[in-house]
């Protein structure tokens, strides 16, 4: 029997989420939205394109919950987007409420998924969604880390003029303002890109990934990312859907891990069957600690506000 992936949302981000699953033959797909005919048009449309690719996958759209029953898998995309101007942390009360909605909901149908949250403010969204379903870390993970260091290896390829292929870089922190890039372990053909550039370029690249997001609102205007996110979110799930054990950055609830207690922020996970199977802690230089903790009181700030 194939696995079943539930999205909640179907607006560009989770549309989008589901066209990559679907591509990828991952599990068959349910498309939730509040608002009634929209998951059902995109999921049959995104059905009838199943024959021309020739993937078996069935995708259903629906306005209620008890579609998503038995996942193994619920990506909560749900939520307001960035409109030019708005900041990530702009949109925390409004999808504070969103989420523990659809979390309590989710959570009762399907009680054994593992949870991935894509939206905003992502770190913050995780603590609810970690809050609100009573699951355990393993199964309550939000991607961020993914789109962010995919961005950095795109700006990274970009400046090189090499293939995207040769280049190895991830992000940590929270997924945000104070998100921190790591030149130190980031590669191109094998070579630490810190030999490859000059710190003036390497920082220039850094914050063109922090204002990635932002990039991107400010040239659509009414509306935020959604295809690199899309794929990121699939990443993640073919990671576990395969039990790949395959190292991601992701935000996960840290218990100790770099000093930091009770916080949802973006580490280093090995992602497979059961989920967050393990975090990779790196051993960092006094200034990218001070990055993580930095970036950790960011968004301790926010859980603050929502009390979460």
């Amino acid at each position: 029997m194939r696995k079943k992936v539930s999205i909640v949302g179907a607006g560009n981000t989770g549309a989008t989420c589901a066209h990559w699953l679907a591509a990828k033959e991952l599990a068959d797909i349910v498309l939730v939205d509040v608002v009634e005919g929209i998951p059902q048009g995109k999921a049959l449309d995104l059905m009838e394109a199943m024959p021309i690719e020739q993937r078996d996958v069935h995708i259903t759209g629906s306005n209620d919950y008890a579609a998503t029953a038995n996942s193994d898998i619920v990506v909560i995309t749900a939520g307001i987007p960035r409109k030019p101007g708005m900041s990530r942390d702009d949109l925390l009360q409004t999808n504070y409420r969103i989420m523990s909605d659809v979390v309590g909901k989710v959570a009762a149908a399907s009680p054994d998924a593992i949870l991935i949250v894509s939206s905003n403010p992502l770190d913050v969204m995780v603590q609810t969604a970690l809050k609100q379903s009573k699951f355990n870390r393993e199964r309550v993970i939000g991607m961020a880390g993914v789109l962010d260091s995919a961005r950095f290896r795109t700006f990274i390829a970009e400046e090189l003029k090499v293939s995207v292929e040769n280049v190895s870089a991830f992000v940590l922190g929270g997924h945000g303002d104070t998100m921190v890039p790591m030149p130190r372990y980031s590669t191109a053909y094998g070579v630490p890109i810190t030999e490859l550039l000059d710190k003036a370029t390497i920082d220039r690249l850094v914050q063109r990934t922090r204002d990635g997001g932002a990039e991107i609102v400010k040239y659509l205007k009414a509306g935020s990312a959604y295809y690199a996110p899309g794929a990121a979110t699939t990443e993640m799930v073919e990671a576990i859907l395969k039990d790949k054990k395959k190292v991601l950055p992701c935000s996960a609830y840290l218990e100790g891990e770099y000093g930091i207690h009770g916080l949802c922020v973006g580490v280093l996970c090995k992602l497979g069957a059961r989920g967050l199977e393990e975090i990779i802690e790196l051993k960092l230089t006094d200034e990218e600690q001070a990055g993580i903790r930095k970036s950790a009181d960011s968004v301790k700030e926010l859980c603050a506000v929502i009390g979460v």
